[in-house]
């Protein structure tokens, strides 16, 4: 199997289960499930082929993303009592998806031959964009605009896996490497609430 293409899947999956989630937690009814479910795990992926010219959209080429969001959500449902007893879950699973998505923007960039610049701002685009949507749909502060380091995890991993793939590294490890430095972050800002304060400067008398 294709690495990039399971990455794309599994991230689809992870996004998914984290707006199930959030949709549970809101108390959403059964399509409020459904649509923040699908607005996780594909409207990153959406904004970036908007913004690269990439048109119909990648989930619209094939019918397997709608496949896998249809089957995650009930598998979520089944198992949500044992979900909502671990802590942090919700997190997790966000923290899988936009270590997945990160290096799959990025990838898909370089593809279409975009500078390394802006391959790597269309990673962190991909990873964070469907979380968003999902926050402000469900009435939260979008996680990227929270204290604890988001963003710059995914940015950490899309410089490492810019890096490594300008030296030729192979595919593979280069994917799993890469993703692994944005889940190592993202969980190590969450226990140890690392964040990077903004301090506007004093002002003058």
């Amino acid at each position: 199997m294709d690495a990039i293409f399971l990455v794309d899947i599994c991230g689809t999956f992870a996004f998914a289960v984290s707006g199930v989630l959030a949709a549970v937690d809101r108390k959403f009814d059964f399509f409020g499930v459904i649509i923040l479910a699908f607005v996780t795990s594909l409207g990153g992926g959406t904004l970036r082929d908007i913004l690269i010219g990439a048109t119909p959209v990648g989930w619209m080429n094939s019918d397997i993303h709608i496949y896998v969001i249809l089957i995650t959500i009930p598998l979520a449902y089944f198992f949500m009592n044992t979900l909502v007893k671990l802590k942090k879950t919700f997190l997790l699973f966000d923290t899988i998806g936009i270590g997945l998505f990160t290096v799959l923007g990025l990838e898909k960039a370089i593809e279409v031959g975009l500078s390394p610049v802006v391959a790597i701002m269309m990673g962190v685009v991909t990873a964070v964009f469907g979380g968003v949507i999902r926050d402000v749909l469900s009435s939260q502060v979008p996680l990227i605009f929270r204290r604890e380091i988001y963003a710059f995890a995914c940015l950490s991993g899309a410089l490492v896996y810019s890096g490594l793939n300008y030296f030729g590294l192979f595919l593979e490890f280069n994917l799993l490497l890469s993703i692994a430095v944005v889940i190592s972050i993202r969980l190590l800002a969450i226990k140890y609430k690392w964040s990077i304060p903004f301090r506007p400067l004093a002002k003058r008398a």
